[in-house]
């Protein structure tokens, strides 16, 4: 009989996200992140590839970001609820960590078990800060979808994308119980 890791178990099945409007100063420091992306890093990995990476985003670079948002969004006419409702996240936020889904080729491990691995890692981020005492949130928007904003705003490389931005701070509020998953009706038991 395995001997359970009861309050780990316990963290998982009652965590949750922090909407990243509620969140505020202080936010974790380079030593106080350190771990949390160690965490993060420990993701399952085929072929022990590494095929992500992170960009932390501090305060000053949240804001250039809002504005880049704003203007690209202006010359893509998106419609403007979803330029402030993107850009707001970062307005909004004092600290955020870009993971980057960066694959490389290779004939064992397909680019999508490798897109996999780099959503692991977003939620394993997220889940090191909340086990942490942090809140956080892992947003995208439109934004992270555009190459322009991913390779003249970030940096990104043409095959790199943006697998989730994961906000982090000091939560203001926590958030009420939401319904979960009918666990009978998605899941399925084959005994042969």
């Amino acid at each position: 009989m395995p001997t359970p890791n009861s309050a780990a178990l316990d963290f998982l099945q009652t965590r949750r996200s922090r909407p990243s409007k509620t969140l505020t100063t202080p936010v974790p420091n380079r030593d106080e992140l350190a771990p949390l992306l160690t965490a993060a890093a420990r993701t399952p990995d085929h072929g022990k590839l590494e095929p992500w990476r992170f960009i932390v985003l501090e305060r000053a670079a949240m804001a250039r970001l809002a504005d880049a948002v704003t203007q690209l969004g202006g010359a893509l006419n998106i419609a403007p609820d979803k330029i402030e409702k993107n850009a707001k996240q970062f307005t909004d936020g004092n600290l955020a960590v870009v993971v980057v889904a960066c694959p490389v080729e290779n004939e064992k491990v397909p680019h999508l078990e490798q897109l996999y691995s780099a959503g692991a890692v977003c939620l394993s981020l997220l889940n090191a800060a909340l086990a942490s005492g942090w809140g956080a949130n892992w947003l995208s928007g439109w934004a992270s979808h555009e190459r322009e904003f991913c390779e003249t705003h970030l940096g990104l490389a043409p095959h790199e994308m943006i697998a989730g931005i994961i906000h982090i701070g000091t939560e203001t509020s926590a958030p009420p119980e939401r319904p979960r998953p009918d666990l009978a009706r998605i899941t399925q038991w084959m005994s042969t």
